[in-house]
């Protein structure tokens, strides 16, 4: 079942969306459900995660960009797009991420298009995760989920979605099972996720989540190569 939101402080023009989102899915063949929003505020109380959020940037109160930035904090997966009747606002949607910039009034073709790519997107979730044992149980831990890997003597302790876990390790041989899955050792305890990077500098690695990660400074080039790689490879504007 595919959850979809539409928030727009404009009842009708949220309807209206609504109504052709659903015509499309529908034409589609796809089950979903399709919840509606008037204010950014009243998207985040809902608490609800969805696969898909139609979001107007111009809205009373908290705004659509103000709006998506919480979201993305909790649900780093979701696909944002973005409805506005301006222009301007186009290059601050990538610094969330946004999948798309659609401008009002949306065409049912341009819609259409969108929203088939939206859905093969939220279809195509990285599930990637690795097992950890602790006192005799194993689980698992997604890494799309993972923030940062902190090593502290023996104990290493995975920063997630869901909260911290410990459990017996070694840096460096987690470090070279998670190569080429979007991780950096930055420092000698610390192995950071680099879709939560939001900003850096030769110190510190600024996460999402306002967290801040000390890089070393032998670490800082190779850092900075793999940050501008792993932009290149998932949509980041160069």
């Amino acid at each position: 079942m595919l959850a979809i939101a539409v928030c727009d402080d404009e009842p009708i023009t949220c309807a209206d969306m609504a109504r052709d989102i659903r015509g499309i899915l529908e034409e589609m063949g796809m089950c979903h459900t399709i919840s509606q929003f008037y204010s950014g505020e009243e998207l985040l109380r809902a608490g609800q995660r969805f696969d898909i959020i139609f979001l107007d940037i111009i809205m009373r109160g908290l705004d659509g960009m103000e709006a998506a930035r919480v979201v993305r904090q909790k649900a780093v997966d979701s696909v944002l797009i973005f409805i506005s009747s301006s222009r301007g606002y186009v290059f601050e949607a990538y610094d969330v991420e946004a999948f798309q910039y659609l401008v009002k009034p949306v065409e049912r073709k341009k819609l259409k298009r969108v929203l088939q790519k939206a859905v093969q997107k939220a279809g195509r979730r990285p599930q990637e995760f690795i097992v950890v044992s602790r006192e005799r149980k194993s689980r698992k831990l997604f890494l799309d989920d993972i923030y940062y890997f902190e090593i502290r003597g023996r104990v290493l302790e995975a920063h997630g979605l869901e909260g911290n876990f410990e459990y017996y390790g070694q840096i460096g041989v987690l470090e070279e099972r998670l190569q080429g899955k979007g991780f950096f050792r930055c420092h000698k305890s610390y192995l950071v996720n680099l879709k939560y990077v939001d900003a850096y500098n030769r110190r510190e690695a600024i996460l999402g989540n306002g967290e801040r990660i000390i890089i070393s400074r032998r670490r800082y080039e190779a850092f900075c190569e793999e940050v501008l790689r792993y932009m290149r490879g998932h949509g980041g504007i160069l």
